[in-house]
């Protein structure tokens, strides 16, 4: 599962713009999980001068779920997560998120895209690829960035 983040904001072609906007991500620090297809990874390379990328472990999951999922503008606490996806806690939702078996994006209540602040210690450069700077994919090193926006 990828997890992806708008680092960049303005700027861009129609057609990166079109992508971000099928992503979901609207403004930077944005982020969404969505699974490794082919079109993912395809819209994820064409916006890769905007964005970055990587492949999201389990407990970095459980803990973007515990303190950045939101219904509406309300944080979601595990009796609020039983009663909307009937997953009794965050570790067995980001399971079944993990194995593909369910999408936060399936369930109406739940905001999809998770809102992040920007990184304790700030960005290496907006501008530049990883690993010099914050750009494109970067595997599991994305979950560093991560625990830094969370």
């Amino acid at each position: 599962m990828f997890a992806i983040i708008r680092i960049r904001g303005v700027g861009m072609r129609r057609e990166i713009a079109d992508t971000l906007k099928m992503l979901r991500l609207k403004a930077p620090n944005n982020c969404i999980v969505a699974q490794e297809t082919a079109d993912y990874k395809g819209m994820a390379q064409k916006s890769r001068d905007f964005i970055t990328y990587g492949e999201i472990e389990k407990d970095m999951l459980v803990a973007m779920l515990q303190k950045r999922l939101r219904a509406g503008s309300s944080r979601v606490d595990e009796k609020m997560l039983k009663a909307v996806t009937g997953y009794d806690s965050f570790e067995k939702f980001a399971e079944a998120l993990l194995a593909n078996k369910v999408k936060i994006k399936d369930f109406e209540r739940l905001n999809s895209v998770f809102r992040l602040t920007p990184p304790s210690k700030g960005f290496k450069s907006v501008r530049k690829h990883y690993p010099a700077g914050d750009l494109g994919y970067r595997g599991k090193e994305i979950n560093k960035l991560l625990k830094r926006m969370i």
